[in-house]
C-alpha cells in the first residue's frame, strides 16, 4: 500500500539531474578523498609509499583512517539532517539546530563524570541515549507549536540546545573539564588514527538502513493522516527515524566532535534539484556531504600549514551564511 514515494519518484524523474551527474559527483568526491590522503604536515607521495616504510606506516595508521572518518561522519550528519527535515517538515532543522548534538555532548560529559575511566563504548552509549531523549523532547515540543512560521521551529531547538549547553558548561567548570568539552565541541580530524575511527562504521551502517527504510520515512514526513491512510505505522516510523538520527549524532560527536550546519547545507542544496523523495535523494546527500567536508578539511590543512584550522570553524562560517540565505529566501518567497 506504500505507493506514494514511488509515484513521487516517477513524477520527479523528468525534472531531476541526469543519471550521469551522480556518477560525476561520485568521481569528484573520490578525487577529493584521494587528495585528502596526500595532504598534511607529513609528506607522503606515491613513490615514497613503495620505498619508505615510515611513509607507508603514516599512510595506513593516519591518512586512511582520517579520510574514512571524514567520509563516514559527513554521510552520517548529512543523512541525519535530511531525515530530521523530512520528519519535522522544516528546512531549517538538523541535529545542531535541534539540540541533538548538545544532548550528545552532555551524555559524553556525564559519562566522564560518572565513570572517569569508562571505556569508549560507555561514552558512546550514554551520548546516544541522551541524544535520543533530547531529540524526542524537541519533537514533542514542536508538535505543540501552533505558529506557521518556519523559523520558530529551529529557534526552539537552538534555545533548547543553548540551555543544555549551559548545563554542560556549568558541570565542566565545576569539575575542571572545560578544556575537554571544548575539544568535543571543536570538531577536527587531526587526532583520528587507526583503532579510533572504527565506531563510525556504525553510522555508515545506519545510513544504509535509512536508505532501506526511505519510502516509509518519506511517507511519515507527509504527516500522520496521509501515512496512516497509506498503511504505515506512523509512530514506529517516526521512532525509527529519530533513533537513527540520535545514533548517527552520538557516534559522530564522540569520535569527531560537533559538525555544525552540515545537515542543514547539504539537504537544502540537494532538495533544490531532487525534491523531497528520500530514497532518490539519499545518494546525492551522502556524496555531496562527503565532498563538502573533504573540501573543508583540505582547506583547513592547507591555509595555515603545517598547523590546521578545525573543520568545525570552516563549516560554521559556511553554514551560518547558508542558513541566513535560506531564511531570507524563504521570507522573500513568503
Amino acid at each position: 500500500m506504500i505507493a506514494a514515494p514511488a509515484q513521487q519518484r516517477q513524477a520527479a524523474g523528468a525534472r531531476g539531474p541526469r543519471p550521469w551527474a551522480l556518477a560525476l559527483l561520485a568521481v569528484g568526491t573520490a578525487g577529493l578523498a584521494v587528495a585528502s590522503l596526500f595532504v598534511g604536515g607529513f609528506d607522503i607521495d606515491l613513490p615514497g609509499l613503495a620505498a619508505d616504510p615510515e611513509q607507508l606506516r603514516q599512510f595506513l595508521v593516519s591518512r586512511v583512517p582520517r579520510t574514512l572518518a571524514i567520509v563516514f561522519a559527513a554521510v552520517a550528519m548529512s543523512v541525519s539532517g535530511v531525515v530530521m527535515q523530512l520528519l519535522t517538515q522544516n528546512r531549517f532543522v538538523e541535529p545542531t539546530t535541534a539540540g541533538t548534538t548538545q544532548w550528545a555532548g552532555l551524555g559524553m560529559l556525564l559519562a566522564v563524570l560518572l565513570w572517569p575511566n569508562a571505556p569508549f563504548l560507555t561514552r558512546l552509549v550514554l551520548a546516544t541515549v541522551l541524544a535520543l531523549l533530547g531529540t524526542l523532547a524537541f519533537m514533542a515540543i514542536i508538535q505543540r507549536i501552533r505558529t506557521r512560521d518556519k523559523l520558530m521551529v529551529p529557534l526552539v531547538g537552538i534555545m533548547l540546545g543553548a540551555v543544555v549547553g549551559a548545563v554542560s558548561t556549568f558541570l565542566a567548570i565545576e569539575f575542571d573539564l572545560l578544556q575537554s568539552m571544548g575539544a568535543w565541541r571543536s570538531a577536527g580530524f587531526s587526532g583520528i588514527v587507526r583503532g579510533y575511527y572504527e565506531p563510525l562504521w556504525v553510522a555508515a551502517i545506519v545510513a544504509i538502513a535509512i536508505y532501506v527504510l526511505a519510502d516509509r520515512l518519506t511517507l511519515a514526513g507527509l504527516g500522520r493522516d496521509i501515512a496512516t491512510n497509506a498503511g504505515l505505522d506512523y509512530r514506529t516510523a517516526m521512532l525509527l527515524g529519530v533513533s537513527a538520527v540520535a545514533l548517527c549524532t552520538g557516534v559522530t560527536s564522540v569520535v569527531v566532535g560537533f559538525l555544525p550546519f552540515l545537515g542543514l547545507i547539504v539537504p537544502n542544496l540537494v532538495s533544490m534539484l531532487m525534491g523531497d523523495d528520500l530514497k532518490r535523494s539519499l545518494p546525492w546527500v551522502a556524496l555531496t556531504g562527503a565532498a563538502i567536508l573533504l573540501l573543508c578539511d583540505i582547506v583547513g590543512r592547507i591555509v595555515v600549514a603545517p598547523m590546521e584550522i578545525p573543520v568545525s570553524v570552516i563549516l560554521g562560517v559556511i553554514g551560518s551564511a547558508v542558513f541566513l540565505a535560506i531564511a531570507l529566501r524563504g521570507r522573500r518567497a513568503g
